[in-house]
């Protein structure tokens, strides 16, 4: 970058699926991050941050600059992650900048990650470049820090302060009832309901960068070609990961079929694994899988009908997924895609009335 380097910054990624993690850890370091970590989950991210903490030669590197996590995972997920960051005495950094990255990015789960206190929400599909774009803001934006009785995390105000956001506004505007403390040193907690404290500290992660020269940081553009380049080799591996979701997602509904007692547990795996495929399908060039996981996703959300016909429904989205990746139908996908589509679309309409899912 022409004001600065990511060379002497430090993240960590946090992702449940193996795939998706190599391919982000090869984006980051494309990009330019010179030290770049990973964990498989929320549990094993804690574990690590907390060595941090403690033995830092031990964990090989001496403060993490940045967390990149998904949402859903298990056992600890990525809110539960960012809670514990938030307000655990083991947090290595309270105010450590937390980008949630996810394919359930709707306003429940957006609104969610916002009132744990997450830095910025990335959504599944993403480009090299929208990722990177979070990450300049994180660095070149950083939002004060607000603590009240039941809320530690940047401002969730993005405009000037004082100016509301159209949401209805429960805070004080009146900046002389608020506590500023300009050091990191002093974090506590207010005691009193109608307390306020706001945190305006140093912009050291930009110092870090090397970045605190006049003029926004700007990514070279070979370093973000090579990151999208990484993105497209990775999409020739897609298709063999995809068949292999497809494949979990036909056993799940066989067995479902077969074991009409135990559904609810069938329809919660194929909502996460529909979740996992509406991330990724557009990241590596099948947008069509991203269009027919979301609605997977959403017809087996908890509280879903689990008749026959919802499993029939089930097969009529794995079944135009398997054609997408079989036949290579990438981006729209032109007259196959079209055809695929109206297909999807006759075979949605001849079941959804009689498995009563609302989409």
């Amino acid at each position: 970058m022409s004001n600065g380097s990511f060379e002497r910054l430090s993240i960590l990624v946090v992702e449940d699926n193996i795939y998706i993690r190599d391919i982000m850890e090869n984006v980051l370091r494309n990009l330019g991050f010179g030290w770049v970590a990973s964990a498989r989950d929320g549990k094993e991210a804690v574990e690590f941050l907390t060595m941090v903490k403690n033995n830092p030669s031990r964990a090989g590197v001496m403060c993490v600059d940045i967390i990149l996590s998904d949402l859903v995972m298990s056992p600890i997920n990525g809110l539960l992650l960012l809670q514990w960051l938030r307000s655990s005495k083991d947090s290595p950094n309270r105010m450590l900048p937390f980008v949630m990255i996810s394919g359930a990015a709707d306003n429940q789960h957006v609104k969610a990650a916002r009132d744990v206190g997450v830095t910025e929400f990335c959504a599944k599909p993403f480009s090299a470049k929208v990722l990177m774009d979070k990450l300049v803001e994180v660095i070149e934006y950083p939002r004060q820090f607000v603590a009240t009785t039941n809320y530690f995390g940047p401002d969730r105000r993005r405009k000037k302060f004082g100016v509301p956001t159209g949401e209805q506004e429960k805070r004080a505007f009146d900046e002389s009832s608020a506590t500023i403390v300009y050091s990191a040193d002093n974090i506590k907690k207010p005691k009193k309901e109608t307390e306020v404290w706001y945190f305006r500290l140093p912009n050291s992660l930009k110092e870090k960068a090397g970045g605190l020269s006049k003029g926004p940081i700007q990514i070279p553009e070979n370093l973000l070609e090579e990151a999208e380049k990484q993105l497209a080799r990775s999409a020739m591996d897609f298709a063999d990961w995809a068949m292999t979701y497809l494949s979990k997602l036909g056993q799940l509904a066989a067995d479902a079929l077969m074991r009409p007692s135990n559904r609810k547990a069938y329809f919660v795996e194929i909502n996460l694994v529909a979740l996992e495929l509406r991330g990724q399908g557009g990241t590596f060039g099948y947008p069509l899988i991203t269009i027919f996981a979301k609605s997977l996703y959403e017809a087996t959300q908890p509280g879903c009908k689990e008749t026959d016909a919802a499993l029939e429904l089930v097969k009529s989205h794995i079944d135009a997924m398997r054609a997408v990746i079989r036949d290579r139908v990438a981006g729209d996908g032109g007259e196959i895609g079209k055809a695929l589509l109206k297909g999807f679309q006759a075979a949605i309409t001849k079941y959804k009335n009689e498995a009563q899912i609302v989409r």
